[in-house]
């Protein structure tokens, strides 16, 4: 087609951005709206992408490709498979709840109000005001280099919005994090900005590593095309050694776990998720750690598949480690947000583990899950984030009886605990079947120990809900208020979804089955066959 659809449907989020940045200061409102309007403009754009993949065509689709680094073989080179195209979809759905969520997560405070008049800031407090414009643009910014990271086929030019993605969240994170802090206004600033740095330090890190790791696939291939050098080493014109396979696999595996996050990288994630604002918690574990197991199934598997399968026992056991280690520390949080990150690790330890169990279950488990998860994270941090934003804290302790002064918000919580836990019609409960029915058939020993993390999972959903919703009246949330309007128009489409998935997810694996079924021929891996024959 001639009309360069992937383009353009990253392009608008990033004009949005320019254009919601540009508003002027007095008109916050304005620039609300039209952060909306982008959003939902590029989720029609999704959608047509959704609509002309075809999954029994060719495996990248809707491809485009333009000189751009000639001498060093870069290419602004776009394509998606099934699992590009879920996760596009994921991304352009969750964006305009986050910015529906998040309407008054940057509107001025008080006390910066009162500056602007001529009055005393001391009486209202020490705020920092909060440029609206700027919050909803650096959303938008970084919608828009989440799609390009998922479209990009050049493995440079994936690397550029995999690193670039960091500079705007870096500034979400310490500009715009989460007011309710029990310590006060100047602890809670030290706490955003130490949570921001530490963010944006491993991301760094692991982005460096994977850079030599680019430089090197350069050296060996003599371009970055992902396309062609699977070509390339299916016909056999591609030579590269045992060792240097290994490296270069550990080099991109390395950024990828960090973004993921997998055990024992993870540990930036529960402070940037404690320190944030809800609908920016969504857009960190929803959205842009999706690129980091998406990364995993697209380049490392795809380039260094003798390499990935030698490194699948260990990956294995990170991965379990994560899921159970993850699902131990949320059982032991005092802080709701810090709780919902580490269950948000164990989850992470399924999907990677069904990547890495190298079964075709496993693997189409793992996007269905990338989706779910996504899905039930959003609605169980924005029902959070709506509980602390009346209460001021973030503490489990403070919180008691919700259910029967604001029963709206008590139930949606409970849906979007209960899809956490993994429970059946929920939609996380198919893909995380999937994946351990995936790992079992391959790696009993692994499959089995994961299945604690279900156990704990459901006692650290069930303990939040009874701690918070439950019991006697406290003084602090006698007066807390229901969910409003747009509160119930953030929540109620998603709570939709985690049904409709739950009880049929076939949409979505008839999309991602054929990318999945092409991974496995890449890696000359076939599903294990039943020890028992059927009875005839």
């Amino acid at each position: 087609m001639s009309f360069p659809l992937l383009t353009a449907t990253a392009a608008l989020p990033a004009i949005g951005a320019i254009a919601t940045a540009a508003v002027p200061a007095a008109r916050r409102t304005a620039a609300k709206w039209l952060a909306l309007l982008f959003s939902l403009a590029t989720l029609v754009l999704a959608i047509v992408v959704l609509v002309r993949f075809d999954p029994g065509g060719d495996r990248y689709q809707l491809t485009e490709s333009h000189a751009w680094i000639a001498d060093f073989g870069v290419r602004y080179e776009l394509g998606v498979d099934g699992i590009a195209v879920a996760l596009i979809a994921l991304t352009a759905l969750l964006i305009p709840f986050i910015v529906l969520a998040g309407w008054h997560d940057a509107d001025p405070s008080p006390s910066s109000q009162l500056r602007s008049s001529g009055g005393d800031p001391k009486e209202t407090g020490n705020k920092r005001w909060r440029p609206t414009q700027g919050f909803f643009a650096l959303i938008l910014a970084v919608e828009a280099m989440v799609i390009l990271s998922f479209e990009a086929t050049d493995v440079f030019l994936f690397y550029i919005f995999f690193e670039a993605m960091l500079i705007p969240l870096y500034f979400l994170i310490g500009g715009f994090g989460d007011r309710a802090h029990e310590h006060g206004e100047e602890k809670g600033a030290t706490q955003r900005s130490y949570a921001a740095v530490k963010f944006l330090l491993y991301n760094l890190a692991g982005g460096l590593i994977m850079l030599a790791a680019v430089i090197g696939l350069y050296v060996v291939a003599g371009n970055f095309s992902l396309p062609e050098i699977a070509e390339a080493r299916a016909n056999g014109t591609l030579e590269m050694s045992t060792g240097t396979e290994r490296w270069l696999f550990l080099g991109f595996f390395f950024a990828f776990a960090v973004k993921a996050p997998l055990w024992p990288l993870h540990t930036w994630l529960p402070n940037a998720m404690q320190e944030s604002t809800a609908p920016v918690a969504v857009l960190i574990t929803a959205v842009v750690d999706k690129v980091g197991t998406f990364a995993m199934l697209r380049f490392c598997l795809g380039l260094f598949p003798e390499a990935s399968k030698w490194a699948t026992p260990v990956v294995l056991v990170l991965a379990v480690v994560s899921i159970i280690y993850g699902a131990l520390l949320a059982v032991g949080q005092r802080d709701i947000k810090r709780l919902i990150a580490y269950a948000s690790i164990s989850h992470f330890g399924f999907i990677i583990m069904g990547i890495f169990a190298m079964t075709s279950q496993g693997q189409s488990g793992a996007t269905l899950y990338m989706v779910n998860h996504g899905i039930s994270t959003a609605v169980l941090m924005l029902i959070a984030g709506f509980l602390i934003s009346r209460r001021g804290s973030r503490l489990i302790a403070d919180y008691g009886g919700v259910q029967k002064v604001a029963p709206v918000l008590a139930g949606t919580f409970l849906i979007g605990g209960l899809a956490t836990l993994s429970l059946p019609g929920l939609a996380p409960f198919v893909s995380e079947f999937l994946v351990l029915v995936g790992t079992f058939t391959r790696y009993p020993v692994i499959g089995i120990i994961a299945t604690f993390g279900i156990v704990l999972a459901a006692l650290y959903v069930l303990v939040l809900y009874q701690r918070t919703m439950t019991g006697p009246v406290k003084p602090e949330v006698a007066t807390m208020p229901d969910l409003r309007v747009r509160e119930i128009a953030v929540v109620a489409p998603l709570v939709v979804l985690l049904v409709f998935l739950g009880v049929y997810p076939k949409p979505v694996t008839d999309i991602v089955n054929p990318a999945v079924k092409q991974t496995m021929s890449d890696l000359e891996k076939k599903d294990p066959q039943p020890e028992v024959e059927a009875a005839k």
